[in-house]
């Protein structure tokens, strides 16, 4: 579960709010702080102590003690007796996903007639947040400093993939996530000011597909069409990713595009 951008603000560990789809009498703290904690690890935070834990996440140093050495019990955690690191098990619990989602496991098949159709890397990702979650890959694997591996996540603003489903999705529309959004930039290429990224938007609701080129990795380019179900709703991104060359923007895109249509078009009623 490669995590390429920075973990954002502490997760807010309160009860939920009235309305908010759980009932408070439901709710169980103690999950929430402990799933809170194996979240908070990340690039920039790979060794924590107890008081920087608790001041990431909003507990106590002691609480946030208590929650490591439980997690540490459990195998999730491993300490020095004064850090704490994520174990490997933790891949356990993404790994699950990938075995159990029905998404994953019928669209693997048609990755592969898209990467015969195409001669590229093929993904459908899902939106987690401000990310896109890559939860199924075909194809040869090559050298790129973000390795898209299953599990990977990958700021949505940078990706074809991304782009596709903030510009499509219904709620909350990407007019309230332009407000909010933290846009790093990780090429000259990344766009980051919103009135060019809304304009993005829009032209991709008008033409059904997105072109993102040099976002995220020099002289790399994605392309993705959306994953809707039977009744239309938006579901995941189908892309295909590949090094730039020598072929343009809107050559790659008349190579690649009908084969991500026709195969979106397939996996309709199927998923």
């Amino acid at each position: 579960m490669t995590k390429i951008q920075v973990p954002g603000e502490p997760t807010s560990l309160a009860p939920p709010a009235e309305g908010a789809g759980l009932d408070r009498r439901d709710w169980i703290a103690g999950l929430e702080k402990g799933l809170a904690i194996l979240e908070a690890f990340g690039e920039a935070q790979p060794r924590m102590t107890a008081a920087q834990m608790g001041e990431l996440v909003g507990m106590t140093r002691t609480a946030a003690r208590r929650h490591l050495l439980t997690l540490a019990h459990l195998g999730y955690v491993a300490s020095d007796g004064k850090m704490f690191w994520l174990t490997a098990r933790v891949l356990r619990l993404g790994q699950a996903y990938i075995e159990s989602s029905r998404l994953a496991r019928i669209v693997q098949p048609f990755l592969q007639r898209v990467t015969a159709g195409t001669q590229e890397i093929a993904y459908v990702s899902a939106m987690d947040g401000d990310d896109i979650v890559y939860v199924a890959r075909n194809g040869p694997n090559r050298a790129m400093n973000t390795g898209f591996v299953l599990g990977a996540r990958v700021p949505a603003h940078v990706t074809a993939a991304g782009m596709v489903l903030l510009a499509l999705r219904e709620s909350p529309p990407y007019d309230e996530w332009l407000e909010r959004a933290q846009l790093r930039t990780y090429t000259s290429f990344t766009i980051t000011d919103t009135a060019r990224l809304r304009g993005e938007f829009a032209r991709i609701q008008l033409q059904g597909w997105a072109l993102s080129e040099q976002q995220l990795e020099l002289n790399h380019r994605g392309v993705a069409v959306p994953l809707r179900d039977a009744k239309g709703q938006l579901v995941g991104a189908l892309n295909v990713t590949m090094p730039m060359g020598q072929e343009s923007g809107a050559d790659a895109v008349s190579r690649v595009l009908n084969v991500l249509r026709e195969t979106a078009q397939a996996l309709r009623n199927l998923i």
